[in-house]
């Protein structure tokens, strides 16, 4: 028969690793990074390519803003934003940048497309 020393040992050491259990699932929760994408899409008014291999376009209504497009965009039927008036719809994710000119350095900001289709 086990005595009340070993019994609370056992359910201290339980309790112990049940409580350092929630405490990581509850810390991993707090700094796992949110997925999400948000979708967008309206008529190119700007459309600029960048140093770093990526094309920066800004978006009018309904939803426009900055937008930036990369090599790992899934791009559907007639491919990156080219030229002004395209008119583009996809999804957006995590905000990026896009270098303008080296010397003076110029960055703009906007969402990287996480996949797009455009007109001709």
């Amino acid at each position: 028969m086990r005595g009340y020393t070993e019994c609370m040992r056992s359910f201290v050491s339980m309790f112990s690793f049940v409580l350092v259990v929630i405490i990581a699932l509850a810390a991993f929760m707090l700094v796992a990074p949110k997925v999400q994408a948000a979708p967008f899409g309206g008529q190119a008014s700007t459309v600029i390519p960048c140093y770093n291999q990526v094309i920066w376009a800004m978006l009018g209504p309904p939803i426009g803003g900055p937008h930036i497009w990369s090599a790992g965009t899934v791009t559907y039927l007639n491919g990156p934003p080219r030229h002004a008036g395209q008119w583009i719809l996809g999804l957006n994710g995590a905000p990026y940048f896009c270098i303008v000119e080296i010397q003076p350095l110029i960055v703009f900001a906007g969402k990287h497309i996480t996949m797009m289709g455009s007109s001709q």
